[in-house]
């Protein structure tokens, strides 16, 4: 078993490590914005053994070093449940549903005043689950550009685009974009645990804090990743990012923060 943790991370290019058969690029840095001090958001990349891993993000909620800690503990409470549970016999759902609620429970009782997102895929063999709190994305797409898979975010923008009361347009220039309504540190906290999705040989996963999510429409995003070596793709995403964050006006979305992602796609 291997760990690759990112916390409070500031990288220039994307990262890129051998699991489950496959690629996974990394990618955090902080928001350009001189007054941003701190990254808040956090990654894994966990490999259990030739055919399984686990992908995670945490993009921290509240400001004042209190996001950065909420989504530290996130990553941390998920590979000792990983550690402990796989030691102890326990499925990798169960490891996950675990870190979860772990997580929440330490983030609550420490009155941080602050919360995380976390997002999660088990990979087992070219079969893939999500599971995810908060409004980072997990998406799925095909090498001609098919949306295999899009969690919805967890939110009351992200609820109204995926019941079309709104269009994509409107809710990426929504004033309450940024509000989230469920929370690892939220006594209420829900875990939304999608369906099993096979990948095909060439389809490429995408898990994304809302740095790269409120900078690039979904269509943008299908576009730059389906295709040629993952690490030129991720190396596009995060170019494309930059650029919008450092021109705002025009057509285009543009919003300063904290960009995360971790992109997967398997070898054989």
């Amino acid at each position: 078993m291997q760990f690759y943790v990112f916390t409070n991370s500031n990288m220039d290019t994307p990262l890129t490590v051998v699991v489950a058969r496959g690629e996974a690029c990394v990618f955090s840095a902080r928001s350009p914005e001189p007054a941003h001090e701190q990254n808040e958001d956090s990654a894994a990349v966990i490999t259990i053994d030739d055919n399984r891993a686990v992908l995670a993000l945490a993009d921290g909620v509240g400001g004042n070093r209190g996001g950065e800690v909420a989504s530290g503990i996130a990553i941390q409470q998920l590979r000792s449940a990983i550690e402990d549970g796989l030691n102890n016999q326990k499925s990798l759902r169960a490891c996950i549903i675990d870190a979860f609620e772990n997580a929440n429970h330490t983030i609550v009782e420490r009155g941080l005043g602050a919360a995380t997102t976390l997002a999660v895929v088990e990979i087992d063999s070219g079969t893939i689950r999500s599971y995810h709190a908060g409004d980072s994305e997990i998406i799925t797409v095909g090498q001609r550009g098919k949306l295999k898979q899009q969690t919805v975010a967890h939110s009351p923008v992200g609820y109204a685009y995926e019941s079309g009361v709104i269009d994509e347009q409107e809710a990426m220039n929504h004033d309450e974009r940024h509000l989230v309504s469920n929370v690892v540190g939220d006594p209420a906290m829900r875990i939304e645990i999608g369906p099993p999705l096979t990948l095909a040989r060439r389809d490429t996963l995408i898990l994304a804090s809302d740095g790269l999510t409120d900078n690039l429409h979904i269509e943008e995003i299908t576009e730059l990743i389906r295709k040629g070596p993952i690490l030129s793709a991720a190396s596009r995403v995060v170019s494309m990012v930059k650029q919008r964050m450092a021109h705002p006006g025009g057509d285009h979305p543009s919003k300063p923060d904290d960009s995360t992602f971790i992109m997967f796609r398997r070898s054989e």
